[in-house]
């Protein structure tokens, strides 16, 4: 998401690296679940995230959409998110009892919270949002351990890239003017949505050479 923030506002005025130790740890949420309602479409999905959900649920990306996912304008493009849903407008996945029905592939938004990415220069640090979660008493735990993810830096790499690339596209979205921008607009949104998401990964293969592939085969047919 294209937007500028005031880290003074928002932070305790630090930028942690994945090995640096920061005060999220909620010690498993225990009755609490707080950040799993009413977050309306902003748990935005990324490519990995459905190569985890899908292969998690035994799903398609299409069997998702509708029940589980939505598809939302995200700065001019069209991006899938989770679904809140119900009068308290909770997380699809939250079991009655306020607990993650898929904690193992949740998506990188949820393993990231309450910390945010500050992007710049090709990369990111890490940022803690000091007003967002309610539970009281965080203790300290290192940044990687935090978001518990498999290929840590892998993964960090793919997602300081798929930002920018993302970043790119959105760009040329909203720059776009007239009936010759709007048609633009679609064509990047639906080749963004058949390509990164609709198309399915070979689960039994190694996401990240698939994305690259995918984002590299973009790039030429652009030219």
């Amino acid at each position: 998401m294209l937007r500028e923030i005031d880290l003074s506002e928002i932070s305790d005025g630090k930028l942690y690296t994945g090995n640096d130790m920061v005060k999220a740890d909620c010690r498993g949420c225990a009755g609490c679940s707080s950040c799993c309602q009413d977050m309306g479409s902003s748990v935005i999905l990324d490519p990995y995230d459905i190569f985890q959900l899908t292969g998690h649920l035994d799903k398609s990306f299409e069997q998702l959409l509708g029940e589980d996912l939505e598809l939302n304008v995200v700065d001019g493009i069209i991006l899938p998110n989770l679904k809140m849903a119900g009068k308290d407008a909770r997380c699809v996945f939250l079991s009655p009892g306020g607990r993650c029905t898929i904690h193992k592939a949740r998506p990188g938004f949820c393993r990231l919270f309450p910390l945010g990415r500050y992007y710049e220069n090709h990369s990111f640090r890490y940022f803690l949002q000091v007003n967002e979660c309610p539970k009281p008493d965080k203790t300290k735990i290192k940044v990687r351990k935090w978001l518990d993810i498999e290929n840590f830096r892998q993964y960090e790499k793919f997602t300081a890239d798929w930002h920018y690339y993302l970043k790119e596209r959105q760009e040329m979205a909203m720059d776009s003017e007239g009936s010759e921008g709007a048609e633009l607009v679609r064509k990047l949104s639906m080749d963004i949505l058949r390509r990164f998401f609709i198309r399915p990964y070979n689960q039994k293969a190694d996401f990240y050479p698939q994305v690259y592939a995918r984002m590299e085969q973009a790039g030429e047919e652009s030219l």
